[in-house]
Parts: C-alpha cells; structure tokens; sequence
C-alpha cells in the first residue's frame, strides 16, 4: 500500500468515526428524520474544521462560502470534474438536496483564518495586482463571495490549486486565465507568489 493509500484510508476512517459520532449525538428520533446541515458537516470535520475554518495548510477554508459555489463545488468532484481526491469519493456519497444543506450550513458560518507567515514587501505588491487583476470578482480584498474564498486562505492550498489550474488540472473559471495572465506580464514570475502571500496576510 501506498503513501497516498494510506493518507486516503485514514481520513476515509476518520469520516466513519464522525458519522457514527454525529449518530449518536442526535439520538434515535433525529437520525430517523433527514440529517440537518450540520449533522451531514460532522462528516468534513477532519479536514475542513468544524465550522469549515480549516486548521490544516493542504485544505481550504469553507466557512463563510457562497452556496452556489460550495454546491458547484460538490457536483463537480461528484461527477469527476475536478482532479481526483479525496472529495470525489466523499461527495458521491451526497444527494444534491444534502448539498443544499451542507452549503447553508457552511455559509452561515464565520471564517476563523490563521496568522501566517508571509513577505510583508510580497504582500504589498499583491495587494496592488489584486487591486488591478481580481478585485472585480474576488471582492473586498478576496473576501467569501460567489467567487469564492481567497483571503485568509493557506498559503500552501493557494499554492497547490494555482498549479492544478497551471498544469491544465482543474479548468479554469471564466475570466480568470486571463486575468492571471495579465497580472503575470505586468509582475513577472513574482507575480502569483506576490498574490498568495497578499492573501495569506490576511486573517480574521
């Protein structure tokens, strides 16, 4: 067995424990009634935190994510979309109305993000590209939006998605190649590092 096997089979175990978890919190009348958005959120925990304020630097933050986007988000790894993880076997074990209830429930609550460390002069200049290149979509600084959730983002995961999107992993969102393209030929190669430490620097 593989490191990543194995990786695979220790958060698919620790999915198991908060499921029978979540079970025997709710007691036998509620887990008869259709789970609630929290109820069905026990099951991210182990990644994504409890309120979706993620504690690890490999896994993004959800708290605070626009339905749309988290739904958007759930249907793709379902159906295969994005790059295989972990999440496309999660999710094909949801309904979309499931979907619904966990992206509410997420959406709800509020971001909890990290201090980080980060290149205050790297971080300056990322804030001028974002002003120029991102601000448009990724409002208030990249804030939770229906654009998703930039700022108070690991650094290391905004490193990791920016190079799937790179090397033609996960398709890129509308607009956003080109912006990223043009922030690259204003910046250079500083120019993505510069954007991540900007987001980075950031914490709630």
């Amino acid at each position: 067995m593989g490191v990543d096997d194995m990786k695979s089979n220790e958060i698919m175990n620790k999915v198991i424990r908060n499921l029978i978890l979540a079970a025997l919190a709710l007691g036998p009348a509620a887990v008869l009634a259709a789970p609630s958005g929290q109820a069905l959120s026990f099951t991210c925990a182990g990644c994504h935190g409890t309120d979706g304020s993620s504690v690890g630097p490999s896994m993004p933050a959800i708290a605070g994510m626009d339905p749309g986007v988290f739904i958007d988000a759930m249907k793709a790894y379902r159906e295969d979309q994005r790059n295989p993880t972990i999440m496309n076997r999660m999710a094909k074990a949801y309904t979309d109305e499931q979907f619904k209830e966990m992206a509410w429930f997420f959406a709800g609550q509020r971001l909890r993000s990290m201090p980080q460390k980060h290149d205050a002069a790297l971080a300056a200049r990322g804030a001028d590209l974002h002003k120029k290149h991102c601000e448009k979509c990724h409002e208030k600084g990249g804030r939770p939006g229906d654009a998703g959730t930039l700022a108070g983002q690991w650094m290391p995961y905004l490193e990791y998605t920016l190079g799937d999107f790179l090397d033609g992993k996960r398709e890129w969102p509308r607009k956003m190649k080109r912006k990223v393209d043009a922030a690259v030929a204003e910046e250079g190669k500083n120019a993505l590092p510069a954007l991540i430490h900007y987001y980075g620097s950031q914490h709630q």
